[in-house]
């Protein structure tokens, strides 16, 4: 039986585990990769295991979320990044270079390596190849330091595509189109791979769009075969000797295989508030709009940026829209400038915004109330804009482009010919935003600038035999991390302050949660399906730590955050019977005994001591990972000599 690309990388990376799907493997990591909202806590914990030199490959740190300094705890934080980076030895981006994935993919990325990064769109690594995963911080500062990498072992899925994108119909489309198909739990404990005839039809941006997008699937990568048009692009980008041909066997077995028709496909949208709310442009023709972003990681390379110039080119937004542009990267930014394209945005009334995340995030650039906001990003949960009740959709950029030139949601097919768009066969190159690290022999020496913002990773307690506590919060279906733990301009710069950063978790389901949390002590919430889907970020899973959360218990979880949540010592369970989730109600006291015995069997009764029901509950931990629940998190095993 042959391999599929994925598991082909897995196969030379494997170093313990059976590739049987479902099954725990353990990988070496080549590179890894951080942004700063998650990247402090993840070298605060890098720190704290001793290692004196990253064993990766290759490790940069990215300064691309929380650019916004407007105090001095963005300053500070990026300060102490680059001053870890410098000792530790790891390469260091500096803010303005461009976002994490646009810069990784033109610059360091290599077909056929290993990559993870402690931001839930690392597979955007995808489109040239790599086997590249979203992570919590823990995991990336282990990987730093020579540790595995362990996932469960994904299945395989396959999307066949056929035929070629027309006109006004790109990328983005294609990535909607397949949460169309799967929803954003479809992917869960899946690699999906991208083959076909049609693959040959998409450059890398292209590619690198679909795999991003990958993520809001729930998949644990996308990948891409590396081909001559992977070939082409590292040659533009003076990497030619990174490149290697991969692709799948003939014989390779697929779990699922999707087929999707390129030449058939129209432009598509995702409506408020969830990226798999699907429909086709055409069908909310004449809605109002009032913002446009174009930009972030999924839309910002040189290759969207030209077309959006060109589709600009001689016109002017309408005077009731407002239009950002974010470049994905500083060598986008000077090639838009160099060719002049950047002047016809300019032209237009758009407004050029910092090569960074910037709105995707909420730093920035939210919506008026109950506005409607076209964005060509990844995701529109709720609140995510920085709007309470902003109406954000998701979109193409040349969808994006038709609805700031009209005000209101148009089909981009009415703008008429789409302007030929030319990619250089050379992009400019400019490593001087990324600076390298400190030899070895002078790092001893190096200090560590740390600001007062900066405070401690917070303690873990060993998971005991008994756990009696109440359930604090009852939350629904697809709870994401943003409804966890909110990003935003005036809740990012204290990423690095778990104790300040806490009276903000769940404050966009309850924001009495915090302090009932806090006055219980322990606790224990209860979830619907997909709880956790969305960012990679692990202070979704510290901060509830902090507050004194115990054990999460669901119908079903997202794969970053149930090992996140084990990594914090915080003791994820399921409902064995899905309907059980009808039977507790917030405020209940619960009790789980014989836990340890619970863990091995993989089941435990949680005992609800207000109404009396007994709920069987299911879980399924590896050795492993009952010895991290059990010393206190994965912090304090790698402290027992477990890296």
């Amino acid at each position: 039986m042959g391999l599929t690309i994925a598991q082909k990388i897995i196969k030379e990376h494997l170093i313990s585990g059976e590739m049987t799907p479902g099954s725990e493997i353990a990988l070496r990591i080549d590179q890894t990769l951080t942004q700063d909202a998650t990247g402090t806590m993840a070298y605060l914990e890098f720190e704290t295991m001793g290692v004196p030199r990253v064993k990766t490959e290759l490790s940069v740190a990215y300064i691309d979320h929380n650019t916004l300094q407007s105090g001095f705890e963005n300053a500070d934080d990026h300060r102490f990044i680059q001053s870890m980076a410098k000792k530790y030895g790891l390469y260091f981006s500096r803010p303005g270079n461009g976002i994490c994935h646009q810069v990784h993919l033109e610059r360091f990325g290599k077909p056929g390596k290993t990559l993870i990064g402690s931001d839930s769109h690392t597979p955007t690594g995808g489109g040239i190849g790599m086997l590249a995963m979203g992570a919590g911080g823990l995991d990336v500062a282990v990987a730093m330091g020579g540790g595995a990498y362990y996932i469960t072992m994904p299945k395989m899925y396959k999307v066949n595509l056929t035929g070629r994108l027309r006109d006004f119909v790109t990328a983005k489309d294609v990535s909607l189109e397949i949460l169309r198909i799967l929803s954003v739990k479809g992917g869960v404990g899946a690699i999906i791979e991208w083959g076909g005839e049609g693959v040959k039809t998409l450059s890398v941006p292209e590619r690198a769009t679909i795999t991003n997008m990958g993520t809001e699937l729930g998949a644990t990568t996308s990948i891409f075969p590396s081909d001559e048009v992977t070939k082409a692009f590292l040659e533009a980008e003076g990497r030619g000797e990174d490149y290697r041909e991969l692709s799948s066997d003939t014989d390779a077995v697929y779990d699922k295989m999707i087929d999707i028709d390129l030449s058939a496909l129209k432009p598509l949208i995702a409506c408020p508030h969830s990226p798999d709310n699907v429909v086709t442009v055409e069908s909310l023709k004449g809605t109002k709009v009032d913002q446009v972003c174009i930009g972030s990681c999924t839309n910002s390379s040189l290759y969207d940026m030209l077309k959006v110039a060109a589709l600009l080119k001689g016109k002017t937004i309408r005077p009731e829209v407002s239009l950002s542009i974010s470049p994905g990267s500083k060598q986008v930014l000077s090639m838009l400038a160099d060719c002049g394209a950047l002047t016809d945005i300019l032209a237009s009334g758009a407004r050029v915004l910092e090569c960074a995340c910037g709105p995707c995030i909420g730093m920035g650039f939210s919506p008026n109330s109950g506005g409607v906001s076209l964005r060509t990003f990844n995701r529109n949960f709720e609140g995510r804009s920085g709007t309470a009740d902003g109406q954000v959709y998701l979109v193409s950029p040349e969808t994006a482009v038709a609805a700031a030139l009209t005000g209101e949601i148009t089909d981009p097919i009415l703008l008429g010919d789409m302007p030929k768009v030319t990619m250089p066969e050379a992009f400019a190159i400019d490593d001087s935003a990324v600076l390298p690290p400190a030899p070895a022999e002078e790092a001893e020496g190096l200090e560590i600038l740390r600001g007062p913002n900066i405070k401690p990773f917070p303690d873990s307690k060993p998971q005991e035999e008994r756990l009696e506590a109440p359930l604090v919060l009852k939350v629904g279906d697809n709870i994401t991390t943003d409804h966890i733990m909110p990003a935003g301009a005036k809740i990012l710069p204290y990423r690095s302050n778990i104790p300040h950063l806490s009276q903000y978790c769940f404050g966009v389901c309850d924001e009495t949660f915090p302090m009932r949390a806090k006055e219980a002590g322990a606790s224990i919430i209860v979830g619907g399906n997909n709880y956790g889907q969305g960012s990679s970020r692990e202070h979704a899973a510290l901060v509830p730590l902090y507050l004194g959360v115990r054990a999460v218990i669901t119908k079903s979880f997202a794969r970053i955050h149930v090992a996140n949540l084990i990594n914090a010592g915080i003791m994820p369970l399921t409902f064995k019977n899905p309907e059980d989730y009808d039977k507790l109600a917030q405020g209940d006291q619960l009790l789980i005994e014989n836990i340890y015995e619970g863990m091995d069997k993989g089941q435990m009764i949680l005992k609800n001591e207000t109404s009396g029901e007994e709920i069987p509950l299911v879980c399924s931990f590896t050795q492993r990972q009952k010895a991290m629940l059990k010393a206190g998190g994965l912090l304090k095993y790698v402290g027992q000599g477990n890296l």
